[in-house]
């Protein structure tokens, strides 16, 4: 395989594996420390994801209301307007659901629930409820 300079619009991403045969099939193997380092929470990336996206819709005016978007994904309003609390929580800590590095004893519950709009205040409620 060949490299190609980088244009201004590309973006070049690094994947450290190799490729290994194991029973006659080949397997991508991934080094163990960034296996390990890794946790990655699927509910809680998809909710983000979907809170994100929620808010986008809604600030584009597709929807005008929340009940009108919560009758359109075919969902209780209270239920995405809970999950929509998403988009202000701390933006380190959104990195690191991302990334996978948030606490393994965060839970996408916690999260739904009410929590201080000051993000100082938001890190000391989250690392209380954490311990």
């Amino acid at each position: 395989m060949t490299r190609r300079a980088a244009t201004a619009d590309t973006i070049t991403v690094h994947v450290p594996f190799r490729v290994v045969k194991r029973g006659g099939r080949k397997e991508m193997e991934v080094p163990t420390d960034i296996r390990a380092r890794s946790h990655c929470d699927d509910a809680l990336i998809k909710a983000l994801a979907r809170a994100f996206r929620w808010k986008k819709v809604l600030e584009s005016g597709e929807f005008g209301t929340i009940a009108e978007l919560a009758r359109s994904e075919r969902m209780a309003a209270p239920f995405l307007t809970r999950t929509m609390r998403l988009t202000q929580l701390v933006p380190d800590l959104v990195e690191g659901i991302l990334d996978g590095s948030q606490p393994p004893s965060l839970k996408l519950e916690a999260l739904r629930g009410t929590l201080p709009r000051a993000w100082s205040e938001q890190r000391a409620v989250l690392n209380t409820a954490l311990d």
